[in-house]
């Protein structure tokens, strides 16, 4: 286990539930159309790759740092996917989109750098 991995997995969700909140208490009616579905899906991804984050500091102990990579990567998918779609959806730039696919690169690579630790441990 991966001790520094699970306590930013558990801020990562703690956040990501205070985030939900926020939109659903203090956004709503404010966010509409594109900026809406640009929360929603941050939050979402944020919430998916937050326990990915969980899973991948459980397995570490198994399957060694390619697990603990592909975590770490995880976050950085985070900050750069959602984090650029918050950020549009709460009226910055729309130039950040044009960062929101090095995010998402950074989820691909960590799903798939899991995958390989785990065919190595097989």
């Amino acid at each position: 286990m991966s001790k520094m991995l699970v306590v930013a997995a558990a801020l990562v969700c703690l956040c990501t539930v205070a985030l939900g909140a926020f939109a659903a208490h203090l956004l709503d009616g404010l966010l509409q159309g594109k900026q809406a579905g640009w929360y929603q899906t941050a939050v979402q991804y944020q919430f998916m790759h937050g326990l990915g984050m969980l899973a991948c500091a459980l397995l570490a102990s198994q399957l060694g740092g390619g697990a603990r990579l592909a975590g770490w990567l995880m976050l950085a998918g985070i900050v750069i996917f959602c984090g650029s779609l918050y950020v549009m959806a709460l009226g910055g730039p729309r130039w950040f989109g044009a960062i929101t696919p090095i995010g998402g690169l950074a989820f691909l690579a960590a799903w798939a750098v899991l995958a390989l630790a785990a065919w190595r441990k097989i």
